[in-house]
């Protein structure tokens, strides 16, 4: 089964790097962290820039995630707040806020056609526990000075046609939108903006070279002034001190046959949808009427039949009127974790910028990354101060994602539990 949305674009090729050649910013990943830092240099003036990619534009994370554009971090927001205290904890969180207004313009502004629902995105209470949604949206509203809207149970199930739910929380400013086709959007950008784009091009190390640095790949030298670090969960061997601290973590995401009027039996809503869960599905109606439902993360890379297997089951325990109903694309993908669930976003010992670790939470936060490197390298402003506290902290290889998986099963435990005192 092949992912669903590179079977739905038309790709422009990159080519590949040959030879030696110079720029002032050099970009080692064709994520949405290094395009949105490379678009933001090309819009700040810095037009010198080459992006390095190992394989295609938005291969990663990035063009296989579920679309979803709202605010915040992978990190939950009470204890980004208890952290770093209501003004720095606020200050970083309306970061991702003003991102997903930048997304939204961009969109607009370079004319990325990808399929965007600019009709806000649930948080459907998945247990029969008021305080679950109060407390989450008091914190919003007093820490934050965002107010989600309140859905009773009886009218959310007027929309989401299930018993598994009890009321939600509305987000307004968020939409969900086809990511592969924005990122590739944002590359061509970049690209028109005299970005150097090279796609097949893996960086195989950064070394310095007097004040700058110097990046090898398999056919190709770039030497550049800057280098910005902003591979994910498929770059190895690149820069041992930045990848270290990330765990690379498994994800997966299904979509199904086109359900014509089968979907507003149980999809009538144009949003897109989360639980309270800690591990919680997620997924939100295509154009074509297909579902796309995401959920699980895991240290195992597992195949598409698996996939669709487990996603299926998933889908069916909350709208079990779809029994029959056909998985048509199944897929899995790393997504690069922090052990403490924030990006890192900043500079090492060595000189090298470095945009990594953005979760399952990556839309607004790649591009807050983006925008911080640029406006460092262009204008010399700072990074922000609160991401100084979620530093490059050692994830300690197997022993970490070991870690990770008995973490992840134990929530899981634990929501099961709760669910059945419901």
């Amino acid at each position: 089964m092949q992912n669903f949305y590179e079977a739905t674009v038309t790709r422009q090729p990159y080519p590949q790097l040959t030879g030696t050649i110079d720029t002032q910013v050099c970009i080692v990943g064709g994520g949405l962290a290094g395009l949105c830092t490379a678009l933001g240099l090309v819009e700040r003036g810095v037009h010198d820039v080459v992006v390095l990619d190992g394989e295609r534009v938005g291969f990663g994370a990035s063009g296989r995630n579920g679309g979803f554009v709202f605010g915040g971090y992978s990190l939950d927001n009470a204890d980004l707040l208890r952290t770093l205290g209501r003004d720095e904890g606020g200050r970083l969180y309306r970061l991702t806020v003003d991102a997903v207004d930048l997304i939204r313009a961009r969109i607009a502004r370079y004319g990325i056609d990808c399929d965007i629902v600019d009709q806000g995105v649930m948080l459907a209470n998945w247990f029969d526990d008021p305080s679950r949604l109060d407390s989450v949206r008091t914190l919003m509203k007093n820490e934050l000075g965002v107010d989600w809207e309140p859905v009773p149970t009886g009218a959310l199930r007027e929309r989401l046609r299930t018993q598994r739910y009890y009321g939600g929380l509305f987000e307004p400013n968020a939409f969900h939108f086809h990511p592969l086709k924005y990122v590739l959007g944002v590359a061509a950008a970049a690209s028109r903006g005299g970005a150097r784009v090279y796609e097949r091009s893996a960086a195989l190390g950064i070394a310095r070279d007097g004040a700058g640095y110097v990046v090898r790949t398999a056919q190709g030298t770039v030497r550049a002034k800057d280098v910005v670090f902003a591979g994910g969960g498929y770059a190895r061997g690149v820069s041992p001190r930045i990848e270290r601290a990330v765990l690379p973590i498994a994800t997966y995401v299904i979509a199904t046959e086109p359900l014509g009027t089968r979907l507003p039996d149980a999809i009538d809503a144009p949003y897109a949808i989360y639980d309270t869960r800690f591990a919680f599905d997620y997924y939100r109606p295509l154009k074509d009427t297909r579902i796309l439902w995401g959920g699980r993360i895991s240290v195992l890379d597992r195949g598409p039949d698996a996939i669709a297997r487990l996603l299926r089951r998933d889908l069916l325990r909350v709208y079990p009127q779809l029994e029959g109903v056909k998985v048509d694309y199944a897929w899995g993908g790393l997504m690069s974790y922090a052990r403490h669930k924030m990006p890192q976003i900043g500079r090492d010992a060595d000189g090298v910028w470095h945009a990594i670790a953005f979760g399952g939470h990556g839309m607004a936060p790649t591009t807050v990354a983006g925008e911080a490197l640029a406006a460092a390298l262009a204008e010399g402003r700072p990074v922000p101060d609160g991401f100084a506290a979620f530093g490059l902290t050692r994830t300690f290889g197997l022993a970490g994602l070991a870690a990770a998986q008995l973490t992840y099963t134990a929530y899981q435990a634990r929501d099961a539990l709760a669910s059945c005192r419901r």
